[in-house]
């Protein structure tokens, strides 16, 4: 199932889906809706390129509702999936979902704290962090535990979005102020955990962090997604535009740097 076909399917569940309807926001807003659908379709085309051995083993980190993880299992890849918070409640439904479109019993997703249970060293082929780098704290720490459960060779596939994006900064700093770590209570334990509140960076600052723990940023991994604005993108236009994107990120680090919103990239063991 390629990414266009699996988009059809997912657009076809988030409109029967309350909860998947305000978390994905793809149909809450017809102004936005090809904005925010390329987007997603992009990151989505980032991990179907990156990821492309039937063998390996899969860990998506923070799966959430398990979006990544329904469309690799339909691949033929075998994922493992970990989450918190309230993403598990909705999965039994979802799985009623897909597994009437393809096999999705190589798909297995569990509630688990990774810093209370840390995987066996050298276990993943890959590691899959959607939105997750910024809400992972103690920081240090995660990134040591995701070190180590990389085999030789493995890789960190990662989906963030971009910190140095001025919109944003501005965006966050409005609602949260420099206050980027908070503490939140487990929606299944009842225990306090630690949790980024949104504490994006940039791609120099992940660069940063990752060399303290041997991981080491894949360059021509890289990319940066999101440039124009929503009134750009219309039913006749939104591929041109993409393209468009894809050529100005790698000509001018100005606008890469200051007003590109995500940014993909993979990374791996050093040692």
């Amino acid at each position: 199932m390629n990414v266009d076909q699996f988009i059809d399917l997912f657009e076809e569940e988030v409109k029967n889906t309350d909860k998947l309807r305000y978390y994905y926001r793809f149909l809450s807003n017809k102004t936005l809706y090809l904005f925010r659908k390329v987007y997603f379709q992009q990151r989505l085309e980032f991990i179907a390129r990156t990821i492309n051995d039937k063998d390996a083993v899969i860990w998506d980190c923070g799966c959430g509702y398990g979006t990544t993880g329904f469309f690799l299992a339909l691949n033929g890849f075998k994922v493992y999936g970990t989450t918190i918070e309230y993403y598990i409640d909705l999965i039994g439904k979802r799985q009623e979902f897909w597994e009437k479109h393809g096999d999705i019993s190589r798909f297995v997703i569990e509630y688990k704290n990774i810093f209370k249970e840390p995987p066996l060293p050298g276990s993943y082929d890959y590691i899959i962090l959607q939105d997750v780098l910024h809400h992972l704290e103690p920081i240090d720490e995660a990134l040591t535990i995701l070190h180590n459960a990389l085999k030789p060779g493995g890789q960190l596939v990662c989906i963030e979005e971009n910190g140095n994006n001025i919109f944003q900064y501005v965006k966050l700093f409005i609602k949260r102020g420099n206050r980027r770590i908070v503490t939140i209570r487990d929606h299944q334990t009842g225990e306090n955990i630690l949790m980024g509140n949104e504490n994006i960076r940039s791609l120099a600052g992940w660069d940063r962090l990752f060399k303290k723990h041997n991981l080491v940023i894949d360059k021509k991994s890289q990319e940066y997604i999101r440039l124009l604005p929503p009134f750009f993108f219309n039913n006749s236009n939104y591929e041109k535009m993409i393209r468009f994107e894809q050529k100005t990120w790698g000509k001018t680090s100005f606008l890469r740097e200051y007003f590109y919103s995500g940014i993909n990239f993979t990374a791996h063991r050093e040692d």
